[in-house]
């Protein structure tokens, strides 16, 4: 870059020339003494100063790839109710917390770039949005993970590392270690993504549409100018699924031809047929708890549908929310483990879908108040007695998954009250009736309950009982 200022080349002089140094008396040869006599020969820092970016085009950057985290996080919240596959679906719910500490990363690095955190939270772009709403507009799961990873998720990682390469490597370093920080999930994230697709691919999935999806969802990220904005701008796809037809979040549970169903009982021996183990058993106790864990597969939905319904409005919240879903993934995988670990072929034992029918449809601050004031604290009420009869037995197994899920439900009961007061406006007592009769309308509705009764004849107990987390 060339000065036009009374002809000067100044811009373009060497710093050392323009500015030479000057040394007095023997300075440098007795600085050069003392470093010869300097005992210790550490490693060379071989980072040198300059960059591509000032500190107002960094940010301009960053401001982009958190939006991008932030909606991609939203994004996989919304579909974890349509995904029917198990894998995918605890996956996902993995994903979901991944993109949102990816924002959460950025957000902190934007604001120490001269960025008020409202300003960060109040950023929109309305090309990005419809490239995300255009990646939801997949035809089925395969093309959410072409879209979101392949695409979206794959054009991330390069311009992270490209933005690693380009900016200044001593004074921008805090932005280097940010995205360092975020691609230590990429990879893993990423590849898993590409062995699901060729596994659907494997699987009977017509992989030219999913290439052709691809190409598209190239193109119209392309037409944006990248991730970054800065890439040249193709043009547009001409027809885009998004603006033909608005999306809108699937409100009906899905689960894979291996699993069988039940929703209009919450008694998993009703559900059975005829009871495993006498009620109340130790055994019956203990198999209640690992089927109830691995079908918090329905949590992963209600936290991840809550994180879209709430989207844009209060970043902690989505972030608690994120966070919520990351954990009940690890239950339900922890469900399915201890399921295998107890002599159980997991699909063999019926999964209940009574939770997630009666909160898919609802206004999101009653599906959260029932998980928050009835499903967690209902089990913070069984729990503690229920790993000092595993210990009693000597059940190692059960003690050790029921004290992490423990710790775990704690937290939950403690976020979820900040994340009702960014929902709604209500009390707590209204806030609590309302879901009560929600939730019993929904029940009566599904034949969970048949008797005649009042909007409270299903107590506080039951609703815990009957639909928990």
């Amino acid at each position: 870059m060339s000065s036009k200022n009374n002809g000067s080349n100044r811009a373009t002089t060497p710093d050392a020339t323009r500015y030479p140094a000057v040394s007095l008396g023997q300075g440098r040869e007795e600085a050069r003494e003392r470093k010869a006599a300097f005992p210790y020969r550490f490693p060379r820092d071989l980072r040198s100063l300059g960059g591509k970016y000032t500190v107002k085009e960094n940010a301009e950057r960053l401001q982009r790839y958190f939006y991008f985290e932030r909606r991609l996080s939203h994004a996989l919240g919304s579909w974890t109710l349509a995904i029917p596959e198990f894998e995918v679906k605890l996956e996902t719910g993995r994903h979901i917390f991944y993109h949102m500490d990816a924002a959460h990363t950025l957000r902190t690095r934007l604001s120490e770039q001269e960025r008020g955190l409202t300003i960060i939270d109040n950023y929109r772009n309305e090309e990005i949005e419809q490239l995300i709403e255009e990646a939801l507009s997949a035809a089925d799961t395969p093309e959410l993970l072409v879209g979101i990873h392949r695409v979206i998720g794959r054009a991330l990682e390069t311009a992270y590392r490209h933005h690693i390469d380009d900016t200044d490597p001593v004074t921008d370093a805090p932005t280097i270690r940010a995205l360092k920080r975020i691609l230590v999930d990429y990879e893993p994230m990423l590849d898993w993504a590409d062995g699901a697709i060729e596994a659907y691919i494997a699987g009977g999935i017509d992989e030219a549409r999913l290439n052709t999806w691809e190409w598209h969802l190239k193109q119209l990220l392309g037409s944006i100018g990248g991730v970054s904005g800065a890439d040249p701008r193709g043009k547009a796809p001409e027809r885009i699924r998004c603006v033909e037809k608005p999306y809108l979040r699937g409100a009906e549970p899905k689960r894979d031809s291996r699993f069988t169903t039940f929703y209009n009982t919450g008694d998993y021996d009703k559900a059975d047929g005829a009871p495993r183990y006498p009620t109340e058993s130790y055994e019956s106790l203990r198999l209640r708890f690992i089927r109830t864990q691995r079908d918090e597969v329905d949590a992963i939905e209600a936290f991840g549908t809550f994180l879209w319904d709430i989207r844009l409005k209060n970043f902690q919240a989505e972030y608690d929310l994120a966070r919520i879903t990351w954990d009940e993934a690890r239950h339900t995988e922890t469900g399915h483990r201890a399921m295998l670990a107890s002599g159980y072929d997991p699909f063999e034992l019926p999964n209940r879908l009574t939770g997630s029918t009666c909160r898919g449809p609802m206004e999101p601050e009653f599906a959260m108040a029932e998980i928050n004031l009835f499903g967690e604290v209902g089990v913070l009420k069984t729990i503690h007695s229920l790993i000092e009869k595993a210990r009693d037995e000597n059940d190692t197994l059960l003690a050790h998954i029921a004290d992490f899920i423990r710790s775990d439900e704690r937290t939950h009961v403690k976020k979820g009250q900040h994340i009702l007061r960014a929902m709604t406006d209500l009390d707590t007592p209204d806030l609590e009736q309302r879901t009560r009769e929600l939730f019993t309308e929904c029940l009566v509705t599904l034949g969970v309950v048949t008797k005649e009764f009042d909007l409270f004849t299903v107590s506080r107990e039951d609703l815990e009982e009957l639909v928990g987390e």
